[in-house]
C-alpha cells in the first residue's frame, strides 16, 4: 500500500468520504481552526513543538529533527494504542498537519504499514484554507438570499430560528460568531472563534445549503464582534431582497431584557459595557444611563438606547448599504414570544411557496 496525496481543492468536495479526518498538529493550532469534523491527534503537543522549534533555531536542524522524531514516535505509539486498536480494516482516514506533511506523514506511514488506506492533504491545512477561501464566493454565488432586516430588539434572530424550525434554510452568522453583533453583543462566558475558524464555519454552513430554495440571513454589518463576514457574502446580502421585521417598542424592550438578562442581573457589567459608547454618545449621556441602571431603571435605559442610539444608527446603515431595503416587504410580529415568531415564520414560508 502507499499513502494517497489529495489536492486541497478535491478535499473540499470529498469531506464526507473519509472514515475520520485526523489533524496531527498541536492542540493550540487545532484550537485556532481545523477542518470540519476533524479529530486532534497531535504528533507533538504545544510544549514539544515549542521546544523543537527553539532547538531548530538555537542548535541546528539535524539535532532538532532527531529529538522531534523521538517525541513523535512516542506520540504516534500512544495514538495507535488508544485510538486505532478498534478500527476495522476498511477504516480510511484523511490526515493533515500544517504544510510540509512531516507530522501527518509520520503518522500516516505507520497507519499505512498497518494496512489502512490513508490519504494526506497536499500542502496540509495551509493549502486547505486557501482552497476554502477561494471557494466561499462560489458557494455564496450559487445561493438565493433573503435578508431579514429590523431595528435592534425586533427579534431578527428569533425569527431566523423560527424559520429554521419551519423547514426554511437559514444562515445564522451571529450563532456561528458567538456574538450578538453590537457593542453590547458579547456573550458572557463565550469566546468568539478565531477569524480562520469563523471562515471555516461559514464555508461549512454554505456548502450544505441548497441552491433550489431561498436562504434567510440577518442584516449584519461587516463585522460580528471581532470577526469579519466574508466580503463576497456581504456583497450578496447587500444586493438581495429584504424582509423588514417590525415589533412594538414595548415588546422590543421586553425581548432585550430577556435576551440580555445577564445585564439585568449584573448591573456592574452592564455599566462597564456602556462605557464603550462614550465616544459616540458622550460621557454625560452614558453616565446618566449608568446612574439609571444602578437605580434599577434598566428598562428605561434600554428604551433610551434604542431611540437615541441603535435605531438611528441602524436605519442610516440599512439605507446606505442595502440596495433593496426601501422596497422591503414589512412583516410584523404580534409580540416577542416564541409562539408569535413561529406564526410569522409559517406565514413567510407559505408566502415563499
Amino acid at each position: 500500500m502507499s499513502l494517497h496525496h489529495i489536492p486541497a481543492e478535491q478535499v473540499l468536495e470529498r469531506l464526507g468520504q473519509f472514515s475520520d479526518i485526523i489533524d496531527a498538529r498541536s492542540p493550540a493550532e487545532f484550537d485556532q481552526d481545523h477542518l470540519p469534523g476533524a479529530l486532534n491527534w497531535p504528533t507533538l503537543d504545544d510544549e514539544q513543538r515549542h521546544q523543537i522549534g527553539t532547538e531548530y533555531k538555537q542548535v541546528n536542524a539535524f539535532e532538532a529533527k532527531k529529538r522531534g522524531a523521538a517525541m513523535a514516535a512516542r506520540s504516534i505509539a500512544e495514538h495507535i494504542e488508544r485510538d486505532v486498536m478498534d478500527k476495522p480494516k476498511d477504516w480510511a482516514p484523511l490526515l493533515y498537519c500544517w504544510r510540509g506533511g512531516k507530522r501527518s506523514g509520520s503518522l500516516g506511514l505507520i497507519l499505512d504499514q498497518i494496512g489502512f488506506r490513508v490519504s494526506l492533504i497536499e500542502g496540509g491545512y495551509k493549502a486547505f484554507r486557501a482552497a476554502l477561501l477561494a471557494d466561499i464566493p462560489r458557494q455564496v454565488g450559487r445561493l438565493q438570499w433573503r435578508v431579514v432586516c429590523g431595528t435592534t430588539g425586533s427579534g431578527k434572530t428569533r425569527l431566523l430560528h423560527a424559520l429554521a424550525e419551519q423547514g426554511a434554510q437559514v444562515l445564522d452568522l451571529e450563532g456561528l460568531a458567538r456574538h450578538r453583533s453590537s457593542v453590547l453583543g458579547l456573550l458572557p462566558g463565550q469566546s468568539q472563534p478565531s477569524q480562520k475558524a469563523f471562515d471555516t464555519l461559514v464555508w461549512n454552513a454554505l456548502r450544505q445549503l441548497s441552491a433550489d430554495r431561498v436562504v434567510y440571513v440577518e442584516s449584519e454589518s461587516k463585522k460580528v464582534g471581532n470577526v469579519a463576514v466574508p466580503e463576497s457574502l456581504m456583497t450578496a446580502m447587500r444586493a438581495s431582497d429584504c424582509l423588514r421585521l417590525q415589533l412594538a417598542d414595548e415588546e422590543r424592550v421586553k425581548l432585550l431584557l430577556q435576551d440580555y438578562d445577564f445585564f439585568v442581573r449584573d448591573t456592574g457589567f452592564f455599566c462597564e459595557r456602556l462605557d464603550t459608547l462614550v465616544q459616540v454618545k458622550g460621557g454625560d449621556v452614558v453616565r446618566n444611563w449608568q446612574d439609571m441602571a444602578r437605580a434599577g431603571q434598566t428598562p428605561e435605559v434600554v428604551r433610551q438606547l434604542l431611540h437615541q442610539h441603535y435605531d438611528p444608527t441602524y436605519q442610516a446603515s440599512m439605507q446606505r448599504n442595502f440596495a433593496r431595503y426601501a422596497q422591503a416587504r414589512t412583516v410584523t410580529a404580534r409580540n416577542h414570544s416564541h409562539e408569535a415568531m413561529q406564526e410569522l415564520a409559517r406565514e413567510i414560508v407559505c408566502l415563499q411557496h
